[in-house]
């Protein structure tokens, strides 16, 4: 609280909500036209430094996954930075060369559950004016009848003049165009739509009042998604054919049959680290999909951790009966164990494969396989190749898998290569509160399978390069996509046949369509993109190509699938994973970096290259419109979720993580061994962590080192104590006990409280949905002369502590106001100095390194973060033998 911070901190909070105030964001402006379900989508912020002291200003967007990032741009004070698509290795090559000369800085690309996190943050002096404009391209799909545009539309502050301009030019006819009010109903009667038979126009333009969340409020209201739904007409049950400058695309979702019957399996993971709400919203959505089924449909459930059981040995007729039963039994489920995902999935296509051996399955039935699951394998088959293998070999393109990977630690890359290598398609799930939702949403685009055995046929000798002209399956309220490439030179009307199997019948579709029909309508629309055709073809080669690289038999059919993706992503303009952008000022001598994000789970949070760009060296002087030399610092914020986190490790080491200001703190604590560090102390809620002290075998440089030897965990207000050290983990109640060794892989529940352990790797213990904990274990050669084993703990800010927590870690669960300025070199050169005001303290910190653990436990993954001496002196609440506890499941005494 302010008022314990004296007089000093009163001022510094003034001064940094008034300069906060004065970042003024003069217009926020988003431009997106859709032609024939091709949107291109521009993004701007024209922002000011009003302040008379440099400030960070920060252009954070997220963009659809999916979506190909075709532009951005930046100008500071008239200064222009442009982009450019290279091949990777020469952006890195080119962007190493800018960086040993101090001159270059990134732009972070992060993952999150629907999006994908566009960020750049400049440290810009007062007066400087910047404009950001980011554009980017997707194909809109069709789910659930209807086509769906989101607009991620969270401007951070109110804006003089916001603005959100969508354009649809739909040849085809539109049918309906309708803008639920996601955004709250604060927001009501503030958008128009207007429609015509082939074009509407939506508008949403908030004045500031509107934008303020109350009337006295400096806040904006505007935080969430701006989403535009609408479907076409459809005439034909051929699809429709639209040619235009060469290129031809189909779009094909015939509507009015009926659903062919299908055989379903449902494959539940119950292993322990789905205790808790990720099981309770499981079974919630499985209870409401299981209340779908169809009279026709057959099916049955697998639940597996270590072991793998069937509620149903055989496949059973969805009758009312059945469903209640299953229903029932989903409801007894309790999770614990490890995970034994190659057995579930062998077991579940046996049961399918048996059912049509044994002529069980209707001829015109669709088979599938729902995956549930939110870890990696940890009993049984652990090799991720060896499980895909295994089960491409069991399937044999029979059937289709789909996966719905839950929560942030799924090896969600898995997932995809193993459903896409099965005809299906994988879904991320973050356990929350709209898990089951989710789960139901997903299980709806698939469950209505309407036709089978899809073949498009075009006249060989006009059309080339189709992107793709089978399919195993079309669901209703979903749409395929063909596209190609067309010779209009003597060719005056295009001709597509489609066949299939529909429920009673084998289908035979024809479409016909005059190669200048579309010509006229096109030309005169001056919103429409004349070049649709030609991005869409493009957008779907690319994503195919990518997809027939996941499943490539041989390296040397990788190789060329990759070469030709490259290409494609050079000729048209798009970020793919084998391109970088580099943005470049006109004298091409200042250089910005961003590279396609990877999934968080294979160790890389950010887009950044592999040797990421340190914040040590930012972008040199420059000179503004006065041609006064000011400095911009580029800040590298790591915030994927992954690493948002308040750790201990190695010897030790503190990284702070502050979520308002986005922002690493780190510094070191030198104590002796034996000594017990009170890490959290949370009297309200009854929760202490506290860590023991271990020494290194002897000293090295005049130093012992030490390090965390064990921790213990008191959760007062349920009786429970946790002691974790390199040998044991323990449970005590009371009188009773148990304990697990780190060369076992399972499971502990008692009072809602789950410990869950990792084989000679981590231990997470869960209290409720309240909080979490991670233990990472670091073993060392048994004949070391100096090192010893040790642990590391990791603690989300998100744990529900209450204001009065304290402790070297708990005290920062009310995130002080820091403000670091005045970047200036250090004695290192890779390692600048700073200003830091925080708790009425002004601070010399360090720019530097600190390690996370957690998906590398040997070399670990960089972050950067501002580093405070003096066993963070200043910046913790006095000094750190403040800390110092008497026993292991001590409170900190109050001062």
């Amino acid at each position: 609280p302010v008022e314990k911070q004296g007089k000093h901190s009163k001022l510094f909070y003034q001064l940094q909500v008034e300069d906060d105030d004065k970042i003024g964001l003069y217009s926020y402006k988003v431009q997106s036209t859709i032609t024939s379900r091709l949107a291109n989508t521009m993004i701007q912020a024209k922002m000011v430094n009003n302040a008379k002291r440099p400030q960070h200003i920060v252009f954070d967007v997220q963009v659809p996954k999916g979506a190909f990032i075709d532009n951005f741009t930046m100008d500071v004070n008239g200064i222009t930075f442009t982009s450019s698509i290279r091949e990777k290795s020469e952006a890195r090559r080119m962007y190493s060369q800018a960086k040993a000369k101090g001159k270059a800085a990134g732009i972070v690309r992060s993952n999150a559950l629907d999006m994908e996190n566009f960020k750049t943050e400049v440290n810009v002096p007062p007066g400087t004016r910047i404009q950001f404009e980011l554009h980017y391209q997707e194909m809109i799909r069709r789910k659930l009848s209807s086509y769906e545009h989101v607009i991620s539309l969270k401007p951070g502050r109110l804006a003089k003049h916001m603005e959100v301009d969508v354009r649809i030019i739909e040849p085809q006819g539109i049918r309906y165009v309708h803008v639920p009010n996601s955004l709250g109903d604060h927001f009501n009667g503030i958008t128009t739509i207007s429609k015509g038979e082939k074009k509407a126009h939506i508008s949403f333009k908030p004045t500031m009042a509107q934008q303020r969340k109350c009337p006295t409020c400096s806040s904006t209201a505007v935080d969430g998604n701006f989403v535009v739904q609408y479907d076409v007409n459809r005439e034909s049950t051929g699809g429709e054919l639209e040619i235009f400058n060469g290129y031809f695309i189909h779009f094909f979702a015939p509507e009015n049959l009926d659903p062919l019957p299908k055989n379903i399996l449902f494959v539940i993971d119950v292993s322990g680290s789905m205790w808790g709400l990720k099981m309770k919203q499981t079974i919630e959505a499985m209870k409401a999909i299981l209340s779908e089924l169809r009279a026709a449909d057959q099916f049955s459930l697998i639940d597996f951790n270590h072991n793998v059981r069937c509620w149903r040995d055989n496949l059973v007729s969805a009758t009312p009966a059945q469903v209640e039963d299953a229903k029932k039994y989903i409801q007894t489920i309790h999770p614990n164990g490890g995970t034994n995902i190659n057995e579930a999935l062998l077991r579940a296509t046996f049961i399918l494969n048996e059912a049509q051996n044994l002529g069980m399955l209707d001829p015109n039935s669709v088979s599938m396989i729902v995956l549930v699951s939110d870890g990696d394998p940890t009993v049984g088959e652990l090799k991720l190749t060896t499980i895909q293998k295994n089960v491409k070999q069991s399937i044999k393109d029979e059937f289709s898998l789909f996966c719905l990977g839950i929560g942030f630690d799924v090896d969600y890359d898995f997932l995809q290569r193993i459903a896409t290598d099965n005809r299906g398609m994988a879904q991320r799930i973050f356990g929350n509160q709209e898990t089951s939702a989710q789960m139901k949403r997903f299980y709806n685009q698939v469950s209505t399978p309407l036709l089978k055995k899809i073949q498009f046929n075009y006249p060989q000798e006009s059309v080339s390069d189709v992107t793709q002209s089978s399919f195993h399956n079309y669901f209703g309220g979903s749409e395929i996509v063909v596209a190609g490439k067309v010779d209009t030179a003597n060719l005056q009307h295009l001709e597509s046949v489609v066949t299939a199997t529909a429920a009673n019948a084998e289908l035979v579709m024809e479409t016909l369509r005059d190669v200048e029909e579309l010509d006229g309508f096109m030309k005169k629309d001056k919103y429409a993109d004349p070049e649709f055709t030609r991005k869409l073809w493009a957008y779907l080669t690319v994503n195919q190509m990518l997809a027939e690289r996941n499943t490539a038999p041989t390296a040397a059919l990788k190789r060329n699938i990759t070469k030709s993706i490259l290409q494609m992503s050079l000729d048209h303009h798009i970020v793919t994973p084998f391109t970088s952008m580099l943005i470049e000022n006109s004298e091409k001598d200042e250089i910005m970096l961003a590279d396609q994000p990877k999934d968080p789970r294979r160790g890389c949070c950010s887009g950044l290259t592999p040797n990421a760009p340190d914040n040590n060296k930012g972008i040199p002087p420059w000179a503004n419109v006065t041609a006064v030399p000011v400095s911009f610092m580029p800040d590298l914020l790591l915030t994927p979720a992954s690493f948002l986190y308040f750790s201990v490790d190695n010897d030790p080491h503190f990284i702070i993580y502050l979520p308002k200001s986005q922002r690493n703190i780190c510094f070191n604590i030198n104590s002796d061994p034996g000594h017990i560090l009170n890490l959290v102390s949370d009297p309200s809620t009854g929760v202490v962590v506290n860590g023991q002290l271990i020494g290194a075998k002897k000293e090295e440089n005049k130093k012992l080192n030490t390090y965390f030897g064990k921790f213990g965990f008191y959760f007062k207000n349920k009786g429970l104590k946790v002691e974790i050290d390199t040998e044991t983990i323990t449970l005590k109640d009371g009188s009773y006990s148990i304990m697990l060794s780190w060369s076992d892989t399972g499971h502990i529940i008692r009072k809602q409280l789950l410990i869950s352990v990792k084989k000679e790797s981590n231990v997470t213990i869960r209290v409720g949905e309240e909080m979490s904990f991670m233990v990472l274990l670091h073993r060392v050669w048994k004949n070391h002369p100096v090192n010893v084993d040790f642990l590391g703990i990791y603690i989300p800010p998100e744990n529900q502590f209450s204001p009065e927590a304290q402790g070297l870690i708990g005290q920062f669960t009310s995130e002080p106001e820091v403000y670091i300025y005045n970047q200036r070199p250090g004695q290192t050169p890779k390692k600048p100095q700073a200003t830091m005001e925080v708790k009425g303290n002004k601070l010399t910190v360090t720019r530097g390194l600190q390690k996370d653990y957690r998906t590398n436990r040997v070399f670990g993954t960089d972050v950067q973060c501002w580093f405070v001496h003096n066993s963070g002196k200043g910046f913790i609440d006095g000094h750190y033998k403040d800390y110092l506890v008497s026993h292991l499941y001590s409170f900190l005494k109050e001062p």
